[in-house]
């Protein structure tokens, strides 16, 4: 059996603010003062989306999903399997998957799956080994990414800066795909490396056993220098088992799809990697990083143009610290 992606949605707020809005509202808030234009600067982000008062991270998978839906020309009823696949949502419990359900109008078995910005992409690996085991004949995954809520409005010590600053790389937004069985291409090949003993590097401590309450704990914090330096060291080689096993060079994919935290980090990656530079799909001057929805909003930029054969590899970086990639295969 071949299993693909036959239907993509993405779903972007309408509110926008530049990166020297966002800086300069964490600035006066604060009691610390920062040099015009650093954040701007030091990520290569220009501007991103952030979800308004009423939309939450399942409002932004809902669309998405209706988006992804309609592309497959299905009905929600045609679904049996929602996996709401993202490192926010609405609430610890019950599962965010249920929500998006109501509001779609869907019947599926319908669960979370949740591994930092890698979520979305397990959520499909994970709908695709459900489909060939049987337990499911048509998957919708969703993610609905609202991480500008865990930013700090404001910085009162230049050590607080330092440990919120990846938390100023975010933006909001949602993405979703169809998958079922295809008659051909669909998803060939799909790895993962994991580094746990990384899990401190960086995340979101509260609402757990550990820190079940308080405001200091609900805020994203972590060490951006020593995340790239594992990624750095543990990316390449992933890839060089991909190619070694598909046979596929870069140059064969129509498009290279990667997880995106900063320019300067995206242009590592180049470096390090060889990655050619036209097979990307930059996002994140525009967006930021929109943690899992990453990939999905990329994909859903590039598939209009996907002819049936074009192979597109995806590149998940996710913290805790795991990598992730899939080959897919345009049906």
């Amino acid at each position: 059996m071949y299993v693909g992606i036959t239907g993509v949605g993405a779903y972007l707020p309408e509110r926008e603010i530049t990166t020297g809005e966002l800086q300069d509202g964490v600035a006066a808030a604060g009691g610390v003062r920062l040099p015009r234009g650093l954040f701007a600067r030091l990520t290569g982000i220009e501007r991103r989306r952030v979800a308004g008062p009423g939309e939450y991270a399942s409002t932004l998978a809902l669309h998405a999903a209706q988006a992804a839906l309609a592309r497959a020309e299905l009905d929600p009823l045609d679904i049996d399997l929602l996996l709401f696949a993202s490192a926010s949502r609405d609430m610890v419990e019950p599962a965010t998957a249920h929500i998006v359900q109501t509001a779609l109008g869907s019947r599926a078995h319908a669960l979370d799956v949740t591994n930092a910005c890698n979520s979305f992409v397990n959520g499909i690996d994970l709908a695709r080994s459900m489909i060939l085991a049987g337990r499911a004949r048509r998957a919708l995954v969703v993610t609905g990414e609202t991480p500008t809520r865990v930013m700090r409005s404001r910085v009162d010590s230049l050590e607080q800066a330092r440990r919120a600053f990846a938390g100023f790389t975010f933006g909001d937004a949602g993405a979703a795909v169809v998958v079922e069985p295809v008659e051909r291409g669909g998803i060939l090949d799909i790895d993962t490396e994991t580094h746990s003993q990384h899990w401190t590097v960086g995340g979101i401590p509260g609402g757990g056993s550990r820190h079940p309450r308080g405001d200091e704990h609900t805020y994203f914090a972590g060490d951006g220098h020593r995340l790239r330096g594992v990624f750095e060291k543990v990316g390449a080689s992933i890839l060089d088992r991909v190619r070694a096993r598909t046979g596929f060079e870069h140059t064969d994919y129509a498009k290279i799809l990667v997880h995106q935290v900063t320019l300067p980090y995206l242009d590592r990656f180049v470096e390090v990697t060889g990655v050619p530079r036209d097979r990307l799909e930059v996002t994140v001057t525009g967006l930021g990083n929109v943690a899992s929805a990453t990939l999905g909003v990329q994909l859903a930029r590039v598939f209009p143009d996907l002819q049936p054969g074009d192979k597109v590899l995806f590149m998940g970086l996710g913290g805790g610290v795991s990598i992730m990639t899939m080959v897919w295969e345009c049906s």
